[in-house]
């Protein structure tokens, strides 16, 4: 098996371990009725607590492994082949930005298909918030991770709506009608969900309250408190199992290329595992 091969394995299951999360985070959001436990730790708790549970944990845990590298081929080895521009390197930060968020959620499915015994109930983005808020102009800190999360909103958004996942679909792909509709509504939901849950970091780095920050469960909640909530949630969650769909489509034709410095990522990767073991 050549590098780019390996790629694609990895890169493929790394999209089907992601596309079962969120089928998960969507089906939970949309069946339970309580969005308080719908978030991405929550639907593996979900998932554990059925028959064989462990397996398939284990399973989507291999799969988001196989993610982190190739964020980490997209990001450090540049495995897109980026322009070497201020364009190309801001995609290329937030690619980074991904491996590290799934790092963790990686880490919290092996821990659990272990039965290390682990909680899930906290949420991510307020031990986040917490943590900004600790260090050195800490309000600031956790400022620029709301502005963050409003922007890449705002940018998942523009993704599905222009079709600019496009350029790495096969070209077979391109034409679907349910194609283009799994993946625009898909994109446009989560990135609603990333502007709120931005605006509440921006709204607790303002009263310097880290428990003020949101989660996917609090943008639910949130949506659902709107005018016509009930539906609006509705349709926020069942965009989220459409996320899901979308990661399909990307396991099954996204153009997979070796990037450019396949050393680079393994040291990135190497240096990742390291964080993860001081945790």
């Amino acid at each position: 098996m050549n590098a780019r091969s390996k790629f694609q394995w990895m890169a493929r299951a790394g999209y089907s371990a992601r596309a079962a999360v969120f089928f998960l985070v969507g089906g939970l959001a949309l069946f339970s009725g309580l969005s308080s436990g719908s978030g991405t730790k929550s639907a593996l708790d979900a998932l554990l607590r059925q028959p064989f549970g462990r397996v398939w944990v284990s399973l989507i845990a291999l799969g988001l492994i196989g993610f982190v590298i190739w964020r980490l081929a997209q990001s450090i080895g540049n495995a897109d082949h980026q322009q070497h521009d201020a364009k190309g390197l801001t995609i290329r930060v937030a690619l980074f930005g991904s491996a590290l968020v799934y790092i963790g959620l990686a880490y919290y499915a092996v821990d659990q298909a272990l039965g290390l015994g682990s909680q899930g109930n906290g949420s991510g983005e307020k031990g986040l918030a917490a943590w900004a808020m600790s260090q050195p102009f800490g309000r600031y800190l956790a400022g620029l991770i709301g502005l963050g999360f409003v922007i890449g909103g705002i940018v998942t958004i523009a993704k599905g709506v222009l079709r600019r996942y496009e350029r790495y679909l096969a070209p077979e792909a391109r034409g679907s009608g349910p194609i283009k509709f799994a993946c625009i509504y898909g994109l446009s939901a989560r990135g609603i969900l990333f502007v709120i849950v931005g605006g509440f970091f921006l709204y607790a780095a303002l009263h310097v309250t880290p428990e003020k920050a949101g989660s996917i469960s609090d943008a639910l909640n949130w949506v659902r408190s709107l005018p016509f909530g009930s539906i609006l949630y509705t349709v926020v969650a069942v965009g989220l199992a459409s996320f899901g769909a979308y990661n399909l489509v990307q396991a099954r034709y996204r153009i997979v290329q070796e990037p450019e410095s396949g050393k680079g990522v393994k040291n990135a990767f190497r240096q990742s595992a390291r964080i993860v073991q001081a945790r």
